[in-house]
């Protein structure tokens, strides 16, 4: 009997999931199809069979998909057939991706929502109103190690040319690894048996953004073979070089706000210079309770070059029926430096620093700086902000099947990932500071930037002047020499060992059954300046003038293109970039020079060092079990199971008390600290973690699936580190802050899920999903004031996270697809969720999560042409909660990204593509408020791209 010619028509007529799955797999002939589902029959009912599949299969008509209409399919059918609720996304062919990035095709799913980092490029994901926290990352059903302090995955580190699919898994099953409660992203490479034989892709790719007219451009070349039935190898290979800009907006100071008396406002105020005073009287008045004011705000540009490499592989050998062997591995570099350029305007009020208030609404929105003293005028800074980011990661691993008897078979995994980050005091945060008298207004206009008028003693004006290249490096001092930076560390080793028992009695068709353990190594070690006060060697009295150090410090003038656009307000939209490099070397020539306080000037006191406070190292083993039995009836599937798992966490950290504090002037302390010593802790627990789904079907086109579990989700990995700091005496806050607590149990959760799904008609479906998780063992943080830590003559606040706050989640999802047979096809999705958390009994929502999500997709492909357009859509969310007060919360506004593409297949080894991202030229854009007061918080853009690639296949 002849294999069915698409299987898209046997997931169409197959009689359950069950059978459509067998179909996807491409078995050989419909009885084996027809045997996943049902006893042997006699052979005369075979010989039946036969003759009616041929005849189907001779009368139905030959339906061929490729490109974005077989991603589509692909992806349907895996949802279709999943045991629990899922969706998928499926590379449109071999080595190519719908996206770019992961990320960004994640975010066409119901559930799914991403941040972005430099250049607009997808980084973190989040399911089902719950953060990148609570969501775990796969490859392969293998756990990937991390570059950051934590256990979320950052998706730019992986190109999506190795990517052959990923599934977001929403419920859980005892078979399925623990530790999301929000959903686990499996990635998923290709099998040279996909498409038996010799086939091969290189594409070339070349992209420019029309904001900041940057260039970049990409290769990537996959080959795959098969050898008989027996052996398959395939090889994959990426190159990517782009420079991204992103022109950005902030308010790093924050925002002052005066205290209320009023116990019941729970606000003690902020205003570290001290209370805004209009009135000059040295008194809080009644009228000045709460009034806020701007702190500091800057306006420049990030600059990051993003070099890619990876190297795939995987070799199959399936030397019988009964026996799979499969070697793969993946090793990536993410080679991403960033340099911001930025204008930096420190105007937190101090007494006497501002005149001429405006006051509306209780926001202070004008004054002048008209003081002659120099630390209380306005001092225009230069801020360099680099970030050393180069990421290696790698993940290699060996799988067995092995099919022991016609009723039980038998799988193995092992596997290493790594990824390390070496950036200690790589990271700068360098000011220089403008040294001539001045006067400056500021004014808010509701602009993101506020408007911003500098006139110099000499009549020099800072916009104009900075704009006709009229400023030097004589007018600049050093200031602040922020060296930072961490160096992490991280290894993950996996085996499991699973094995499937057919059983085919009693509506039990199997029963899963295994054991999986895992050791994870993460290190961290934190390189800096501030632990020995190197950060402000080259400030106040003891700076240098910038004129004076030589070494071409001072090597750009920038006037970005496009700079801003769309941001009303008057402020530079010109400014001096300096080298760091060539700053860190004149400072070091200039060893040896007299310094004002006394003695020489020594760079190797300024220099940063390994900061013991702040580091750590974890080890966590876990080690599950799980049983899990799979059902079905006439027209019913369903499992039923529990996982049990163990955790054990092994933390040590480093501790140094305070030997002595020195009162240098207002809110301005140095701390001498002892030598650290080292502390540890260690900790476990054990989860029974039950789950069960159940599958209904109507008809065939007509399904309803239930499904209810209990799951958990580990702590951030440094939230495990007994860490402290107590830097924020350093401006006069006596806080020792704990990074993490070895005791924290994890996140638990029960949840529950239901979804209705109709595939009505071919290529085509309409679902409906409501789910909801009530979470336990929140971590927040506990708060402890008059601490005898060991400092004499200072008592101190203690902050420590813990587990004991909840948090309720529950959503609905609406997912539609449909594809014409004349080549037009449209996808859509909508998720709401409401997300609530309890703090000390106080209900807040969840911060970084967007309550509501969307996608539309249009597409035409047909024949040579395939034309698509997609707009992802995210509602403004709450970002941070009670910034300046209770009520006062951060919020991020709407944002919709918009991305087109349409190729043209010349013959059957070319095709040439144009791709557009952020079609919309959308912003992400943060405010401030409290319903009645609106504040600018932040602003990114990063502008419209188009790439434009041919690829060659064979």
């Amino acid at each position: 009997m002849r294999a069915p010619q698409s299987t898209l028509l046997i997931a169409r007529f197959a009689p359950r999931p069950v059978a459509a799955a067998a179909a996807i797999a491409a078995l050989a002939a419909m009885s084996a199809a027809q045997a996943q589902v049902q006893p042997p029959a006699p052979a005369a009912s075979e010989a039946k069979a036969d003759a009616k599949a041929r005849d189907a299969d001779q009368t139905l008509e030959r339906v061929e998909v490729t490109g974005t209409r077989a991603s589509l399919q692909r992806s349907l059918n895996l949802k279709r057939s999943a045991s629990g609720v899922q969706d998928s996304i499926s590379a449109t062919e071999l080595g190519r991706f719908p996206d770019d990035n992961v990320a960004d095709s994640l975010s066409h799913i119901t559930g799914v929502s991403i941040s972005r980092t430099a250049g607009g490029e997808g980084q973190k994901v989040s399911v089902r109103g719950l953060g990148p926290e609570y969501t775990l990352t796969t490859f392969n059903n293998r756990i990937l190690a991390t570059d950051g302090e934590g256990r979320d995955f950052a998706f730019d580190v992986l190109p999506s040319d190795i990517i052959s699919g990923a599934d977001v898994v929403k419920s859980a099953q005892a078979s399925v690894m623990e530790g999301a409660i929000g959903g686990l992203v499996n990635l998923r490479s290709a099998s040279p048996f996909d498409q038996p034989g010799q086939h091969g892709l290189l594409r070339v790719e070349g992209d420019r953004n029309l904001m900041s007219r940057l260039n970049g451009g990409k290769l990537s070349a996959t080959y795959s073979n098969t050898f008989g039935k027996e052996l398959g190898v395939l090889v994959g290979l990426v190159y990517a070089d782009r420079k991204v800009r992103t022109d950005t907006a902030g308010n790093d100071g924050g925002w002052t706000r005066n205290p209320i008396a009023d116990p019941a406002a729970n606000w003690t105020g902020n205003a570290w210079g001290g209370n805004i005073d209009p009135n000059g009287n040295g008194v809080l008045d009644p009228d000045e309770e709460g009034l806020i004011g701007p702190g500091q705000f800057r306006v420049g540009t990030i600059q990051e070059q993003k070099k890619r490499t990876a190297l795939s592989g995987k070799v199959e050998w399936r030397p019988s029926e009964q026996l799979k062997v499969t070697v793969d591995g993946i090793r990536t570099r993410l080679d991403s430096p960033q340099v911001g350029y930025q204008q930096s305007f420190y105007t937190l009020f101090a007494p006497g620093r501002w005149s001429n208030m405006q006051i509306r609404n209780g926001v202070v929105t004008g004054f002048t700086m008209d003081n002659p003293d120099p630390e209380q005028r306005l001092n225009p800074e230069l801020l360099n902000l680099t970030t050393h980011r180069v990421v290696d990661s790698a993940l290699y691993g060996v799988n067995a099947e092995w099919k022991a008897s016609e009723t039980l078979k038998f799988s193995g995994d092992l596997y290493q990932s790594t990824s390390k980050r070496h950036s200690g005091g790589q990271d700068t945060y360098t000011v220089l500071r403008m040294n001539q008298p001045n006067v400056t207004t500021v004014q808010l206009t509701g602009s993101q930037v506020p408007s911003i008028s500098t006139t110099f003693a000499d009549g020099r004006d800072l916009i104009n002047g900075l704009a006709g290249g009229q400023f030097g490096a004589s007018d600049f001092n050093t200031h602040y020499l922020g060296l930072s930076g961490d160096n992490i560390d991280d290894k993950i080793r996996g085996l499991a060992l699973n094995g499937a028992w057919t059983v085919d009695r009693f509506n039990v068709d199997q029963i899963q059954f295994g054991v999986q353990s895992t050791r994870r190594d993460k290190h961290r070690d934190l390189v800096d300046n501030a632990i020995n006060g190197g950060e402000n060697y080259y400030s106040g009295a003891n700076a240098i003038n910038v004129g004076q150090l030589g070494g071409n410090v001072l090597d750009q003038h920038l006037s970005p293109p496009n700079f801003m656009n769309g941001v009303s307000g008057s402020f530079p939209r010109s400014f001096l970039g300096f080298d760091v490099p060539n700053y860190l070397a004149a400072l070091q020539a200039y060893n040896g020079k007299p310094r004002p306080d006394g003695g020489t000037y020594d760079f190797s006191l300024a220099a940063p060092v390994w900061n013991p406070l702040q580091s750590y190292r974890v080890r966590e083993k876990t080690t599950s079990f799980f049983i899990e039995a799979d059902l079905s009836g006439e027209r019913w599937n369903a499992d039923i199971g529990v996982r049990l798992v163990k955790t054990k966490t092994s933390a040590r950290a480093w501790d140094a008390k305070i030997e002595s504090l020195t009162e240098n002037g207002p809110f301005n302390y140095t701390a001498v600290y002892a030598a650290p010593t080292q502390i540890g802790q260690d900790a476990s627990y054990t989860f029974g973690l039950p789950s069960a789904n159940f599958v209904w079907h109507f008809t065939d086109q007509l399904q309803l699936r239930l499904g209810a579990a209990k799951t958990m989700a580990r702590p951030s990995v440094e939230q495990l580190a007994p860490t402290s700091t107590t830097a924020s005496v350093a401006w006069g806050d006596f806080t020792q802050v704990f990074g993490g607590n070895a005791d924290l149990k994890p996140y638990s959760a029960k949840q529950y899920d239901a979804s209705l799904e109709w595939y009505y008609a071919r290529n085509s479906a309409l679902t409906f999903a409501v789910f909801q998780k009530d979470i336990k063992n929140q971590i927040t943080t506990s708060w402890q004031t008059g601490v005898d830590i060991g400092v004499p003559g200072h008592l101190f606040n203690v902050m420590k996270p813990i587990n004991g706050d909840k948090a309720k989640v529950r959503g609905m999802e609406i997912g539609f697809q449909h594809l014409w047979d004349n080549g037009l096809g449209v996808r859509a999705q909508y998720t709401r969720n409401r997300s609530d958390s309890w703090v000390g009994g106080e209900k807040r929502p969840l911060e970084g999560i967007a309550p509501a999500t969307s996608s539309l997709s249009l597409l035409y492909e047909k024949g040579p042409w395939s034309l698509s357009a997609t707009a992802d859509h995210t509602d403004d969310f709450v970002s941070a909660i009670n910034v300046i007060g209770p009520g006062f919360n951060e919020r991020a506004k709407a944002i919709t990204w918009v991305t087109a593409q349409a190729s043209y297949e010349f013959n059957k080894w070319l095709k040439l593509s144009i791709e557009g991202r952020n079609l919309s030229d959308a912003k992400q854009e943060y405010t401030l408020g409290n319903g009645s007061i609106t504040l600018p918080q932040g602003y990114n853009r990063w502008g419209r791209a188009f790439t434009i690639g041919a690829s060659i296949k064979f």
